[in-house]
């Protein structure tokens, strides 16, 4: 596909900066963005502002002398500058009218796939067995997700994996409390429930009771040096939690290539643990394997990195130690994400430390994100202190979108109003999470996530039924021909928006913000509105009614595809 405005834009302000004669410092790239206010144009650039710095001269000067010999053809018209020395563009109307009507026949609307296409592998989700997901899975769940998604699209191979928490120290717990207290008719009617119930009262004996914490602890060695007991009841275990997760994840339509959980690492362990010592990397401290790191400045006063903890139990360190080897040498991975909880950034800090010391070279990146919280701005809690479980909350969600339906539209059957609530539902809470920067701390809330008014999966669904309702109205087939002329100001603004959709799903991957890709959407959706109320669509004639069914067909094509990006589908009424 042709290249992006900006790139176009770039490539001939880097002509333009030679042609002038500019002394550039090494590897200087001028910088092109949107402008945030359309009376300035559509893109602008502030090369002349960062340069004149740079090399002690006057930006203006400099911005003119750039565009002295800057070739606009059949680009945009002649640029403007503005202010101390920025740089504004304003793209022809030829050219995206031109560019418009490709989309119609692009599969991807114009995005283009990477030219140096990596294998990543992405680690999301990664919920406790013989625990529900609760609302703290959430962003991992869906940021992971997305970003699988996004990568897919961009053309890159990427393996999901989802590193269930199956080998520790809850474990323990569950195996000591299996053997003493297990109410098996409990355990029949509610597997989960009752195993929760079961690592609750332990968790609470172990805290007042040093013996039975010991016992917990013994346990968890047995079942990691292979007892056929204790692995019996964690195979047991494992069984009934996947069950009870595919329930979660069907819904919500999030699939994992690989559920490669802690477990699956547990016989490399030993022997990684031997090799790390025997290379200098670990040494025994206080009967434990330690990693320190004097040499690293942002690591050197921390606690150790822990391997093998003094009665012989393996650490996390040492299972994601062996998890990035595998990924590596097995997947073949040239990079691996991890979508965790901010507060986990020391140990990930430890351990990619430790896998770059073992010549594991794959980049590795930690995706952080912050909290989700309750009105009192708290970590979002239950009446009861809990945190609220996943499937309740999605539950909820579409008996919340049920009754909007039922207000808003009771004559539709009712087996369509339970599709149309599921699609709302889970759309609202899964771009409610999307549409946050990832490290914000946000508040979780039922009226703003539903609302059909604002940033929300709603108000964008809402858009696209628009749309399409304008197509179930028209009499006929509708004409997308390329006879279509962009004159209105409202026709121009949607068509640039629209051909941007390239520009920001690349976007998504520079800082693993899937945020940045929902507020395009909205933008869309904004500018569609617009649009919609001073067009007229159906009641326009000839070439101008052309243009405004292209127009409304390509949108409904972004906001649909854009969406599924995210995860959230589109329904066809509300």
């Amino acid at each position: 596909m042709t290249r992006t405005f900006p790139e176009e834009i770039r490539t001939r302000l880097q002509h333009a900066l030679g042609a002038a004669d500019v002394d550039l410092p090494s590897r200087f790239v001028p910088a092109v963005s949107p402008t945030n206010d359309p009376r300035f144009g559509d893109y602008q650039s502030n090369a002349a502002m960062i340069l004149g710095k740079q090399l002690g001269t006057n930006p203006r000067a400099l911005a003119e002398k750039i565009l002295a010999v800057f070739d606009p053809e059949k680009l945009c018209d002649p640029p403007e500058i503005a202010g101390p020395g920025f740089i504004n563009f304003r793209i022809q109307s030829a050219l995206l009218n031109e560019r418009l009507f490709g989309l119609l026949t692009h599969d991807s609307l114009g995005v283009s796939t990477v030219a140096d296409p990596q294998t990543i592998v992405i680690d999301f989700s990664a919920p406790n067995v013989a625990k529900p997901m609760h609302v703290g899975h959430i962003r991992s769940t869906f940021i992971g997700d997305a970003l699988a998604r996004i990568a897919r699209f961009l053309g890159h191979t990427v393996i999901s994996d989802n590193h269930i928490g199956d080998w520790g120290k809850q474990f323990g717990m569950i195996l000591y409390g299996w053997r003493n207290f297990l109410d098996e008719s409990a355990f029949e009617k509610d597997p989960i429930g009752a195993l929760v119930a079961l690592y609750k009262r332990v968790n609470s004996l172990a805290k007042e009771d040093q013996a039975v914490n010991t016992a917990c602890k013994e346990e968890l060695v047995k079942l990691q040096q292979g007892d056929p007991g204790n692995i019996e009841i964690w195979e047991r275990v494992i069984v009934l939690t996947r069950s009870g997760l595919d329930k979660i994840y069907g819904p919500l339509d999030i699939h994992f290539d690989h559920w490669l959980g802690e477990s699956a690492y547990n016989a490399r362990l030993a022997a990684l643990t031997e090799e790390l010592m025997e290379s200098g990397t670990a040494t025994e401290s206080e009967g434990a394997i330690c990693v320190f790191f004097p040499d690293d400045p942002a690591l050197a006063d921390k606690p150790p990195c822990i391997v093998r903890k003094q009665d012989g139990g393996f650490g996390y360190a040492a299972t994601d130690i062996a998890t990035i080897e595998h990924r590596v040498h097995e997947f073949k991975a040239d990079e691996i994400w991890y979508v965790v909880g901010a507060p986990q950034q020391l140990h990930f800090d430890q351990v990619f430390a430790v896998a770059r010391k073992r010549g594991l070279d794959s980049a590795l990146v930690f995706i952080p994100f912050g909290s989700i919280l309750g009105d009192d701005r708290k970590m979002l809690r239950t009446r009861e202190g809990e945190p609220p479980q996943l499937g309740d909350l999605i539950e909820e969600a579409v008996e919340r979108a049920r009754q909007i339906v039922e207000e808003k539209n009771p004559g539709l059957p009712s087996d369509e109003k339970d599709t149309i609530a599921k699609t709302v539902g889970i759309g609202a809470v899964k771009y409610a999470e999307l549409s946050q920067h990832r490290m914000t701390d946000y508040i979780f809330s039922w009226d703003k996530m539903l609302s059909m008014q604002g940033n929300t999966a709603p108000y964008l669904q809402n858009a696209y039924v628009r749309i399409r309702s304008i197509f179930r109205k028209l009499e006929g087939e509708a004409d997308f021909g390329e006879r279509a002329e962009l004159e209105d100001e409202n026709e121009k603004k949607l068509a640039l928006k629209l051909l941007q959709f390239s520009e920001a799903v690349p976007e998504v991957l520079v800082d693993h913000r899937p945020n940045s890709l929902a507020n395009y959407l909205y933008e869309l959706a904004d500018t569609f509105h617009g649009f919609y109320e001073s067009c007229p669509v159906l009641r326009a004639e000839g070439v101008t009614r052309d243009t405004r069914l292209t127009l409304s067909e390509i949108t409904s094509r972004v906001l649909c595809q854009g969406l599924d990006l995210l995860g959230i589908e589109v329904p066809d009424r509300m």
